[in-house]
């Protein structure tokens, strides 16, 4: 997916099924719809349909979590 997609083409049949797993592929890697609609030069609703018809799990809105956040220390508490 080097080359970004002509603006308002449609894309049908195989190309669509290799760009949706591409798309599956880097979302799940961690690339943002934006950053993908970006690169594609595609909408980020086309983006989002795209990884929808893939049975995609979508993030919620803030992006990738970093892990569980630290609990506070105890001394923070201690007069």
């Amino acid at each position: 997916m080097a080359e970004t997609l002509k603006k308002g083409s449609r894309v049908t049949g195989a190309a669509r099924e290799k760009l949706a797993e591409d798309l599956k592929r880097k979302y799940e890697s961690g690339a943002s719809i934006r950053a993908l609609a970006e690169e594609t030069g595609r909408s980020y609703g086309f983006v989002h349909r795209m990884l929808s018809e893939a049975d995609v799990a979508l993030r919620g809105r803030g992006g990738a979590t970093r892990g569980k956040k630290a609990a506070p220390s105890s001394s923070a508490t201690a007069s």
